[in-house]
Protein backbone atom coordinates (compact mmCIF):
# COMPACT_ATOMS: atom_id res chain seq x y z
CA UNK A 1 0.00 0.00 0.00
CA UNK A 2 1.52 3.29 -1.07
CA UNK A 3 2.06 6.49 0.86
CA UNK A 4 -1.01 8.68 1.05
CA UNK A 5 -3.31 5.82 2.06
CA UNK A 6 -4.56 5.10 5.57
CA UNK A 7 -1.44 2.97 6.22
CA UNK A 8 0.83 6.03 6.24
CA UNK A 9 -0.80 8.96 8.00
CA UNK A 10 0.78 12.41 7.62
CA UNK A 11 3.15 12.92 10.56
CA UNK A 12 4.44 16.05 12.23
CA UNK A 13 7.85 16.65 10.68
CA UNK A 14 10.46 16.99 13.38
CA UNK A 15 13.93 16.22 12.00
CA UNK A 16 15.59 16.54 15.41
CA UNK A 17 13.21 13.98 16.91
CA UNK A 18 13.72 11.59 13.98
CA UNK A 19 17.49 11.90 14.25
CA UNK A 20 17.29 11.21 17.98
CA UNK A 21 15.02 8.22 17.40
CA UNK A 22 17.42 6.70 14.90
CA UNK A 23 20.35 7.28 17.26
CA UNK A 24 18.42 5.56 20.07
CA UNK A 25 17.75 2.49 17.93
CA UNK A 26 21.34 2.34 16.69
CA UNK A 27 22.66 2.73 20.24
CA UNK A 28 20.44 -0.14 21.36
CA UNK A 29 21.88 -2.25 18.53
CA UNK A 30 25.42 -1.27 19.52
CA UNK A 31 24.78 -2.50 23.08
CA UNK A 32 23.62 -5.90 21.89
CA UNK A 33 26.22 -8.54 21.13
CA UNK A 34 25.58 -10.63 18.03
CA UNK A 35 23.61 -13.84 18.44
CA UNK A 36 25.54 -17.06 18.94
CA UNK A 37 26.17 -19.75 16.36
CA UNK A 38 25.86 -23.15 18.06
CA UNK A 39 27.77 -26.12 16.65
CA UNK A 40 25.76 -29.20 17.57
CA UNK A 41 27.53 -32.31 18.88
CA UNK A 42 26.89 -34.79 16.08
CA UNK A 43 26.85 -38.57 16.65
CA UNK A 44 29.74 -40.65 15.33
CA UNK A 45 27.52 -41.93 12.53
CA UNK A 46 27.55 -38.41 11.12
CA UNK A 47 31.29 -37.90 10.75
CA UNK A 48 31.71 -35.44 7.87
CA UNK A 49 28.33 -33.75 8.30
CA UNK A 50 27.54 -30.89 10.66
CA UNK A 51 24.49 -28.99 11.93
CA UNK A 52 24.58 -25.43 13.24
CA UNK A 53 21.90 -23.33 14.93
CA UNK A 54 22.05 -19.54 14.89
CA UNK A 55 20.43 -18.71 18.22
CA UNK A 56 18.12 -15.76 17.65
CA UNK A 57 16.45 -16.27 21.03
CA UNK A 58 19.28 -14.29 22.68
CA UNK A 59 18.07 -10.94 21.34
CA UNK A 60 16.84 -8.51 24.04
CA UNK A 61 13.20 -9.41 23.24
CA UNK A 62 13.91 -13.13 22.90
CA UNK A 63 13.32 -13.89 19.23
CA UNK A 64 14.39 -13.56 15.62
CA UNK A 65 11.75 -10.85 15.20
CA UNK A 66 13.92 -8.36 17.12
CA UNK A 67 15.91 -7.85 13.89
CA UNK A 68 12.74 -7.31 11.86
CA UNK A 69 11.23 -4.87 14.37
CA UNK A 70 14.40 -2.77 14.41
CA UNK A 71 14.46 -2.68 10.60
CA UNK A 72 10.76 -1.80 10.31
CA UNK A 73 11.11 1.12 12.72
CA UNK A 74 14.19 2.46 10.94
CA UNK A 75 12.47 2.04 7.57
CA UNK A 76 9.38 3.92 8.76
CA UNK A 77 11.42 6.69 10.38
CA UNK A 78 13.53 7.24 7.27
CA UNK A 79 10.41 7.29 5.08
CA UNK A 80 8.81 9.97 7.24
CA UNK A 81 5.97 7.73 8.38
CA UNK A 82 6.61 8.00 12.14
CA UNK A 83 6.84 11.20 14.15
CA UNK A 84 6.95 12.00 17.87
CA UNK A 85 3.16 11.68 18.24
CA UNK A 86 2.47 8.75 15.91
CA UNK A 87 0.66 5.71 17.32
CA UNK A 88 2.23 2.56 15.89
CA UNK A 89 0.11 -0.47 14.97
CA UNK A 90 1.11 -3.96 13.87
CA UNK A 91 -0.65 -7.16 12.79
CA UNK A 92 1.21 -9.98 14.52
CA UNK A 93 0.80 -13.42 16.06
CA UNK A 94 3.08 -12.39 18.88
CA UNK A 95 6.86 -12.33 18.59
CA UNK A 96 7.02 -9.42 16.13
CA UNK A 97 4.62 -7.50 18.35
CA UNK A 98 6.75 -8.14 21.43
CA UNK A 99 9.85 -6.78 19.70
CA UNK A 100 8.02 -3.80 18.23
CA UNK A 101 6.55 -2.93 21.63
CA UNK A 102 10.14 -2.82 22.91
CA UNK A 103 11.20 -0.32 20.25
CA UNK A 104 8.03 1.74 20.63
CA UNK A 105 8.77 2.10 24.35
CA UNK A 106 12.36 3.05 23.50
CA UNK A 107 11.01 5.93 21.39
CA UNK A 108 8.13 6.87 23.72
CA UNK A 109 5.42 5.90 21.22
CA UNK A 110 2.03 4.28 21.74
CA UNK A 111 1.97 0.74 20.36
CA UNK A 112 -1.02 -1.47 19.57
CA UNK A 113 -0.64 -5.11 18.51
CA UNK A 114 -3.55 -6.62 16.58
CA UNK A 115 -3.26 -10.34 17.27
CA UNK A 116 -5.17 -13.45 16.22
CA UNK A 117 -7.50 -14.94 18.79
CA UNK A 118 -5.70 -17.80 20.47
CA UNK A 119 -2.29 -16.11 20.64
CA UNK A 120 -0.43 -17.42 23.68
CA UNK A 121 -1.05 -15.58 26.94
CA UNK A 122 2.69 -15.31 27.50
CA UNK A 123 3.16 -13.26 24.32
CA UNK A 124 0.29 -10.93 25.21
CA UNK A 125 1.86 -10.41 28.63
CA UNK A 126 5.24 -9.64 27.04
CA UNK A 127 3.67 -6.96 24.83
CA UNK A 128 2.13 -5.45 27.96
CA UNK A 129 5.47 -5.66 29.77
CA UNK A 130 6.96 -3.29 27.19
CA UNK A 131 3.99 -0.93 27.47
CA UNK A 132 2.08 -2.12 24.41
CA UNK A 133 -1.62 -2.81 23.99
CA UNK A 134 -3.12 -5.94 22.44
CA UNK A 135 -6.37 -6.37 20.53
CA UNK A 136 -7.48 -9.90 19.67
CA UNK A 137 -9.49 -10.46 16.49
CA UNK A 138 -10.17 -13.42 14.16
CA UNK A 139 -6.95 -14.44 12.40
CA UNK A 140 -8.16 -13.37 8.97
CA UNK A 141 -8.96 -9.85 10.15
CA UNK A 142 -5.68 -8.74 11.73
CA UNK A 143 -4.41 -6.73 8.75
CA UNK A 144 -7.74 -5.07 7.97
CA UNK A 145 -8.19 -4.14 11.64
CA UNK A 146 -4.65 -2.75 11.77
CA UNK A 147 -5.32 -0.53 8.76
CA UNK A 148 -8.59 0.62 10.31
CA UNK A 149 -6.88 1.51 13.58
CA UNK A 150 -4.09 3.38 11.79
CA UNK A 151 -6.67 5.44 9.91
CA UNK A 152 -8.81 6.06 13.00
CA UNK A 153 -5.91 7.10 15.24
CA UNK A 154 -3.81 8.92 12.65
CA UNK A 155 -1.14 6.30 13.25
CA UNK A 156 1.21 4.14 11.22
CA UNK A 157 0.66 0.48 10.37
CA UNK A 158 4.14 -1.08 10.28
CA UNK A 159 2.80 -3.92 8.07
CA UNK A 160 5.47 -6.58 8.45
CA UNK A 161 3.82 -8.72 5.79
CA UNK A 162 4.50 -6.10 3.13
CA UNK A 163 7.73 -4.48 4.25
CA UNK A 164 9.73 -7.34 5.79
CA UNK A 165 11.47 -8.14 2.51
CA UNK A 166 12.61 -4.56 1.86
CA UNK A 167 13.24 -2.99 5.28
CA UNK A 168 16.57 -4.80 5.80
CA UNK A 169 19.70 -4.10 3.77
CA UNK A 170 20.26 -7.59 2.35
CA UNK A 171 23.73 -6.75 1.00
CA UNK A 172 25.24 -6.50 4.47
CA UNK A 173 25.22 -4.01 7.35
CA UNK A 174 25.33 -6.89 9.85
CA UNK A 175 22.10 -8.47 8.72
CA UNK A 176 21.46 -12.07 9.75
CA UNK A 177 23.10 -13.53 6.62
CA UNK A 178 26.29 -11.48 6.87
CA UNK A 179 26.53 -12.26 10.57
CA UNK A 180 26.06 -15.98 9.90
CA UNK A 181 28.80 -16.22 7.29
CA UNK A 182 31.20 -14.19 9.42
CA UNK A 183 30.69 -16.70 12.25
CA UNK A 184 31.23 -19.65 9.88
CA UNK A 185 34.49 -18.23 8.51
CA UNK A 186 36.77 -20.39 10.68
CA UNK A 187 34.68 -23.56 10.56
CA UNK A 188 35.85 -26.62 8.55
CA UNK A 189 33.19 -25.82 5.92
CA UNK A 190 32.73 -22.02 5.95
CA UNK A 191 30.12 -22.24 3.18
CA UNK A 192 27.27 -24.57 4.25
CA UNK A 193 25.44 -26.68 1.72
CA UNK A 194 22.08 -25.36 2.91
CA UNK A 195 20.55 -22.65 5.08
CA UNK A 196 17.11 -23.64 6.37
CA UNK A 197 14.53 -21.06 7.52
CA UNK A 198 10.79 -21.02 8.04
CA UNK A 199 8.44 -18.41 6.61
CA UNK A 200 6.04 -16.12 8.45
CA UNK A 201 6.36 -12.89 6.51
CA UNK A 202 9.08 -14.22 4.22
CA UNK A 203 11.43 -11.41 5.24
CA UNK A 204 14.20 -13.58 6.69
CA UNK A 205 14.15 -15.84 3.64
CA UNK A 206 14.34 -12.78 1.37
CA UNK A 207 17.32 -11.32 3.24
CA UNK A 208 19.26 -14.60 3.28
CA UNK A 209 18.33 -15.61 -0.27
CA UNK A 210 19.38 -12.28 -1.75
CA UNK A 211 22.60 -12.27 0.25
CA UNK A 212 23.49 -15.77 -0.99
CA UNK A 213 23.05 -14.67 -4.59
CA UNK A 214 24.87 -11.39 -4.05
CA UNK A 215 27.81 -13.24 -2.52
CA UNK A 216 27.93 -15.97 -5.17
CA UNK A 217 30.85 -14.16 -6.80
CA UNK A 218 32.78 -14.78 -3.58
CA UNK A 219 32.42 -18.53 -4.13
CA UNK A 220 29.49 -19.36 -1.80
CA UNK A 221 27.65 -22.42 -3.20
CA UNK A 222 25.05 -22.33 -0.42
CA UNK A 223 21.39 -22.94 -1.23
CA UNK A 224 18.29 -21.74 0.64
CA UNK A 225 15.54 -24.11 1.81
CA UNK A 226 12.31 -22.75 3.31
CA UNK A 227 10.18 -25.03 5.49
CA UNK A 228 6.45 -24.49 5.78
CA UNK A 229 4.05 -25.93 8.40
CA UNK A 230 0.60 -27.37 7.90
CA UNK A 231 -2.23 -24.90 7.40
CA UNK A 232 -0.07 -22.58 5.32
CA UNK A 233 -0.12 -21.62 1.64
CA UNK A 234 3.54 -20.85 0.93
CA UNK A 235 4.51 -24.41 -0.06
CA UNK A 236 1.56 -24.71 -2.43
CA UNK A 237 2.32 -21.31 -3.97
CA UNK A 238 5.93 -22.33 -4.51
CA UNK A 239 4.79 -25.61 -6.10
CA UNK A 240 2.00 -24.28 -8.31
CA UNK A 241 2.82 -20.62 -8.86
CA UNK A 242 -0.74 -19.70 -7.89
CA UNK A 243 -0.41 -16.53 -5.78
CA UNK A 244 -4.15 -16.54 -5.06
CA UNK A 245 -4.12 -19.77 -3.05
CA UNK A 246 -5.72 -19.36 0.41
CA UNK A 247 -6.80 -21.47 3.36
CA UNK A 248 -9.29 -20.91 6.16
CA UNK A 249 -7.11 -22.81 8.62
CA UNK A 250 -4.85 -21.10 11.17
CA UNK A 251 -1.27 -22.28 11.57
CA UNK A 252 -0.56 -24.06 14.86
CA UNK A 253 3.07 -22.97 14.68
CA UNK A 254 2.98 -19.40 15.94
CA UNK A 255 4.99 -16.96 13.89
CA UNK A 256 5.17 -19.03 10.69
CA UNK A 257 2.66 -20.19 8.11
CA UNK A 258 0.06 -17.93 6.54
CA UNK A 259 -3.50 -18.37 5.21
CA UNK A 260 -2.66 -16.30 2.12
CA UNK A 261 0.43 -15.39 0.12
CA UNK A 262 2.03 -12.27 1.59
CA UNK A 263 3.89 -9.61 -0.46
CA UNK A 264 7.16 -10.23 1.42
CA UNK A 265 7.33 -13.89 0.37
CA UNK A 266 9.60 -14.10 -2.69
CA UNK A 267 9.69 -17.61 -4.22
CA UNK A 268 12.26 -16.64 -6.84
CA UNK A 269 15.09 -16.48 -4.29
CA UNK A 270 14.28 -19.90 -2.75
CA UNK A 271 15.99 -23.05 -4.00
CA UNK A 272 13.70 -25.55 -2.31
CA UNK A 273 10.69 -25.81 -0.01
CA UNK A 274 9.74 -28.62 2.38
CA UNK A 275 6.32 -28.93 3.98
CA UNK A 276 6.56 -30.23 7.54
CA UNK A 277 3.70 -31.91 9.45
CA UNK A 278 2.92 -30.22 12.76
CA UNK A 279 3.37 -33.50 14.64
CA UNK A 280 6.92 -33.65 13.28
CA UNK A 281 7.62 -30.09 14.46
CA UNK A 282 6.32 -30.88 17.94
CA UNK A 283 8.38 -34.09 18.15
CA UNK A 284 11.45 -32.15 17.06
CA UNK A 285 11.01 -29.81 20.03
CA UNK A 286 11.08 -32.71 22.50
CA UNK A 287 14.07 -34.26 20.73
CA UNK A 288 15.92 -30.94 20.59
CA UNK A 289 15.27 -30.30 24.29
CA UNK A 290 17.34 -33.38 25.12
CA UNK A 291 19.99 -32.68 22.47
CA UNK A 292 20.43 -28.96 23.14
CA UNK A 293 19.54 -28.94 26.84
CA UNK A 294 16.76 -26.33 26.65
CA UNK A 295 13.39 -25.63 25.15
CA UNK A 296 12.75 -23.80 21.88
CA UNK A 297 9.69 -22.42 20.09
CA UNK A 298 7.63 -24.29 17.53
CA UNK A 299 9.21 -22.86 14.38
CA UNK A 300 12.59 -24.14 15.56
CA UNK A 301 11.13 -27.66 15.51
CA UNK A 302 9.94 -27.09 11.93
CA UNK A 303 13.44 -25.88 11.03
CA UNK A 304 15.06 -28.95 12.56
CA UNK A 305 12.95 -31.35 10.50
CA UNK A 306 14.02 -29.54 7.34
CA UNK A 307 17.67 -29.65 8.41
CA UNK A 308 17.52 -33.38 9.23
CA UNK A 309 15.92 -34.09 5.85
CA UNK A 310 18.69 -32.27 3.99
CA UNK A 311 21.49 -33.81 6.06
CA UNK A 312 20.12 -37.25 5.26
CA UNK A 313 20.02 -36.42 1.55
CA UNK A 314 23.63 -35.21 1.65
CA UNK A 315 24.63 -38.50 3.30
CA UNK A 316 22.77 -40.55 0.70
CA UNK A 317 24.45 -38.56 -2.06
CA UNK A 318 27.84 -39.00 -0.33
CA UNK A 319 28.28 -35.21 -0.26
CA UNK A 320 29.80 -34.06 3.02
CA UNK A 321 29.11 -30.61 4.40
CA UNK A 322 27.00 -28.63 6.83
CA UNK A 323 23.46 -27.32 7.24
CA UNK A 324 22.60 -24.16 9.17
CA UNK A 325 19.23 -23.22 10.61
CA UNK A 326 17.77 -20.95 13.29
CA UNK A 327 16.55 -21.07 16.87
CA UNK A 328 13.79 -18.54 16.37
CA UNK A 329 12.68 -18.10 19.99
CA UNK A 330 12.66 -19.82 23.35
CA UNK A 331 10.17 -22.39 24.56
CA UNK A 332 9.11 -20.54 27.72
CA UNK A 333 6.30 -18.89 25.74
CA UNK A 334 4.76 -22.26 24.86
CA UNK A 335 4.62 -24.19 28.14
CA UNK A 336 0.82 -24.44 27.91
CA UNK A 337 0.74 -25.59 24.29
CA UNK A 338 3.70 -27.26 22.53
CA UNK A 339 5.12 -28.75 25.73
CA UNK A 340 1.72 -29.77 27.11
CA UNK A 341 0.66 -33.35 26.29
CA UNK A 342 -3.00 -32.50 26.84
CA UNK A 343 -2.75 -29.74 24.21
CA UNK A 344 -1.13 -32.12 21.74
CA UNK A 345 -3.87 -34.67 22.30
CA UNK A 346 -6.60 -32.04 21.90
CA UNK A 347 -5.03 -30.99 18.60
CA UNK A 348 -4.84 -34.61 17.43
CA UNK A 349 -1.04 -34.58 17.15
CA UNK A 350 0.70 -37.91 17.69
CA UNK A 351 4.38 -37.14 18.10
CA UNK A 352 5.55 -40.64 19.10
CA UNK A 353 6.32 -41.96 15.57
CA UNK A 354 8.23 -38.80 14.66
CA UNK A 355 10.16 -38.82 17.91
CA UNK A 356 11.15 -42.44 17.28
CA UNK A 357 12.28 -41.53 13.75
CA UNK A 358 14.45 -38.69 15.08
CA UNK A 359 16.02 -40.93 17.69
CA UNK A 360 16.72 -43.55 15.00
CA UNK A 361 18.32 -40.85 12.82
CA UNK A 362 20.55 -39.74 15.66
CA UNK A 363 21.63 -43.29 16.43
CA UNK A 364 22.19 -44.57 12.90
CA UNK A 365 22.42 -41.58 10.54
CA UNK A 366 19.36 -42.79 8.61
CA UNK A 367 16.25 -40.59 8.44
CA UNK A 368 13.05 -42.49 7.72
CA UNK A 369 9.96 -40.32 8.27
CA UNK A 370 6.90 -42.26 9.45
CA UNK A 371 4.02 -42.72 7.07
CA UNK A 372 1.18 -40.32 7.87
CA UNK A 373 -2.17 -42.08 7.87
CA UNK A 374 -4.16 -39.28 9.50
CA UNK A 375 -5.84 -37.24 6.76
CA UNK A 376 -5.65 -34.16 8.98
CA UNK A 377 -1.87 -34.22 8.67
CA UNK A 378 0.34 -33.77 5.67
CA UNK A 379 3.20 -36.06 4.62
CA UNK A 380 6.70 -34.68 4.71
CA UNK A 381 7.14 -33.25 1.26
CA UNK A 382 9.54 -31.03 -0.64
CA UNK A 383 9.57 -29.09 -3.87
CA UNK A 384 12.98 -28.55 -5.53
Amino acid sequence: MSAGTSTHARTRHDPDWVAGAIRAIEADFNRSADTHLIRMDMPSAWDGWQLYFKDESTHPTGSLKHRLARSLFLYALCNGWIGPDTPVIEASSGSTAVSEAYFARLLGLRFIAVMPEGTSRQKIERVAFYGGESRLVPAGDIQAESRRLAHELGGHFLDQFTYAERATDWRGNNNIAESLFAQLAREPAPAPQWVVVSAGTGGTAATIGRYLRYQCLAGHPTQLCVVDPERSVFHEFFRSGDCHVTTEAVSRIEGIGRPRVEPSFLPTIIDRMIQVPDAASMAALRFLERWLGRRCGGSTGTNLIGAVTLLDELRRQERQGSVVTLICDGGERYQHSYYNDDWLQAEGLDIAPWLAALEHWFATGHWTPPEVSDSAQVPLGGVP
